[in-house]
């Protein structure tokens, strides 16, 4: 593990009382190097005071001048509010020279209290950082540290900035534009929001956290290196803790990351780290590289600058060593796919948890559906894309008929619940859980001949249960072919994923499914409560590709991962990716029947792209998509 080594001169800037514009803080410093010294601009705080009819403590933008990067003076104010949009403080500071021009980009504040609505990026350009000869509001929606690019790329300017950071969830993402002056043109974001998700810069690990950019990129003859800011357990009750990180960028296309530094590079240690305005914060501003060494400035518990500094060969060689970050599934724009139907009975509560099955060039969803009364039924639709829909059921396909899943408690819930389809000797299998509202839920199997599932008759065999008596047992599914001669089932008790081996799937109601082998990841940072299956698993080159929920202890949201099994021995964990694959962070999705929940039944591959249908929220149903080899090759990065 390596770390960035503090600056023996910390603080490099700490509040000067004889300034009133900085007399409570100076921080979050952000430095250019050229050819007349180190110039830094930082955010400045002052005492109390008036703006308007509010009392607040105002920000402005001070500058600071150095002959060797660490020792700073000539202090004076830069930025300070001119416009209405900036009315109430202009913090965080970002500084590039392009073109023979100083960009400052910085924090605008419209509005007191602060929030969303008038929390924006603006830019300020200087010729010389002795006086502002321009400066205009950029984004018109919510954002923070922008940064642009020292050079062009691909002729096109390039900034980096944090998206909806005072909305949960917040994204680092990038923008491109042939001129500067698009970057104040309300145009320009016009068009950029309609697609802002292809521009995200998939840093998060987790949903519970917040990332935010640092400093401005540095080029280097292997990529762009980025350090900016992490902190784990922003969004929960856990203790927070601001940590800085790198990651590299690729040369020609910064959106793509080549190589990341997945532990932290600086945590809160020192006294002027732990206690000021905001205690407990590492904040990167600015970077450079300067000879042999990169020098990050950051901001110390909001209140001073410190710097911290590390060889250039040695944290290279650690973006070398380290694979890039878990890819994330892409959502379909028109999320949801599947609401309920008020006019249908059967599911004018809820339609989720959905299975899937690819069969004659159709992609088969049998999904979970809700009455008002809480009776779970299966519902059909159908898909040729695997998004749109060509047809959907205006009646159950399969119905609660046996004692086992009919209601014994009015308005409680029952039936049949979250299905898994398996295709296999020419018959379609459906395990499900099988509730009555007063027996522990257990695993029930039916089946169908292939051509009828095909042809939409429904002519299911009798269901039996195949977990044993008073096991709460769940998320069963059947391997799409057998392995040394056996049918494989998975199902889930105790929270783990269990597995059994038979000879038949003609169960009889009278012989259970056994526990022969198991998976148990819940060591996991989030896999703490429990974990299942969510479909099938499907067959690959380098294994069975299972992907899975598992929930959280600290937050206990719903997420999706991903793992490689041996092809032969599929209770052997071939490769694991550290991180999901999918997390709540829509609106579907966090905010539903059960908040925070991302749920899939089923998966298929179509023309090599991984089509993952999933519940949210307990409420509707989406669809998520990666190319199958993006998935492999993540997987295999990070084999057991």
């Amino acid at each position: 593990m390596i770390k960035l080594q503090r600056d023996r001169h910390n603080p490099l800037l700490a509040p000067n009382p004889a300034n009133i514009w900085e007399s409570y803080a100076a921080f979050n410093g952000a430095v250019v190097k050229d050819e007349n010294g180190y110039h830094m601009v930082y955010r400045a705080v002052s005492n109390n005071q008036k703006v308007g009819s509010t009392i607040l403590q105002l920000s402005t933008i001070g500058y600071a001048k150095s002959h060797d990067g660490s020792i700073f003076d000539e202090h004076t104010q830069l930025i300070a509010p001119k416009e209405k949009w900036e009315t109430y403080g202009c913090e965080d500071p970002r500084i590039t020279k392009i073109d023979d021009m100083y960009v400052i980009f910085y924090t605008a504040l419209s509005g007191f209290p602060f929030s969303h609505e008038n929390i924006k990026v603006a830019v300020a350009l200087s010729k010389d950082l002795k006086s502002i000869d321009a400066r205009h509001l950029v984004t018109p929606f919510n954002a923070k540290a922008m940064t642009l690019f020292p050079r062009k790329i691909n002729d096109k300017y390039v900034v980096l900035f944090t998206y909806h950071t005072d909305q949960q969830p917040s994204y680092i993402v990038k923008a491109e534009c042939t001129s500067l002056s698009d970057l104040w043109s309300e145009a320009f974001w016009e068009d950029w929001e309609a697609h802002w998700e292809d521009h995200i810069i998939p840093l998060k690990r987790l949903n519970r956290d917040f990332i935010e950019v640092g400093a401005t990129p540095i080029e280097t003859d292997k990529g762009w290196v980025f350090f900016y800011s992490y902190v784990r357990n922003y969004y929960i009750g856990e203790p927070r803790q601001f940590t800085i990180e790198a990651v590299l960028l690729d040369k020609d296309n910064p959106g793509t990351i080549i190589g990341r530094i997945n532990e932290p590079l600086l945590v809160p240690e020192e006294e002027y780290e732990k206690e000021g305005m905001v205690s407990d914060i590492v904040f990167p501003s600015g970077a450079i590289k300067d000879g042999e060494a990169f020098h990050v400035y950051y901001g110390g518990a909001d209140t001073v600058v410190g710097r911290a500094s590390i060889h250039a060969d040695i944290l290279m060689q650690q973006f070398v060593d380290k694979p890039s970050l878990t890819p994330r599934l892409k959502r379909y724009e028109e999320n949801p796919i599947m609401e309920p139907h008020k006019e249908h009975t059967w599911e004018a509560l809820a339609v989720f948890n959905p299975a899937a099955l690819y069969m004659q060039n159709k992609i088969h969803i049998i999904y979970r559906a809700m009455s008002l009364d809480n009776t779970s039924t299966m519902g059909y639709a159908a898909s040729d894309d695997g998004f749109n829909l060509t047809y959907r059921s205006i009646q159950p396909i399969y119905m609660p008929r046996f004692g086992f899943e009919d209601k014994r408690i009015p308005g409680g819930n029952s039936g049949c619940e979250d299905g898994r389809l398996t295709l296999i000797d020419g018959r379609v299998y459906v395990t499900y859980t099988a509730y009555n509202g007063v027996d522990v839920p257990r695993v029930a199997l039916s089946s169908i001949a292939a051509e009828d599932f095909a042809a939409g008759k429904w002519n299911w065999s009798e269901a039996h249960l195949i977990s044993p008596p008073g096991v709460d047992d769940k998320d069963a599914c059947i391997f799409p072919e057998k392995i040394h001669d056996k049918y494989v089932v998975f199902h889930r008790i105790d929270g783990i994923i269990v597995i059994d081996y038979v000879d038949s799937l003609d169960f009889d109601g009278t012989t259970w499914l056994r526990t022969l082998e198991y998976i148990n990841i819940t060591e996991e940072v989030w896999h703490g409560l429990k974990i299942g299956i969510a479909g099938p698993p499907i067959k690959t080159n380098e294994g069975w590709l299972l992907l899975y929920h598992a929930i959280s202890s600290v937050d206990k949201n719903y997420r999706l991962g991903a793992m490689l099994l041996e092809l032969d021995k599929p209770a052997v964990i071939k490769a694991l990716l550290p991180y999901p694959i999918l997390e709540p962070e829509r609106d579907y999705e966090t905010q539903g029947i059960v908040n925070n929940v991302v749920f899939p039944c089923g998966a298929v591959d179509k023309n090599g792209t991984l089509f993952v249908y999933y519940g949210g929220a307990d409420r509707v149903i989406g669809v998520a998509t990666i190319e199958m080899q993006t998935l492999l090759h993540a997987l295999l990065l990070y084999k057991r």
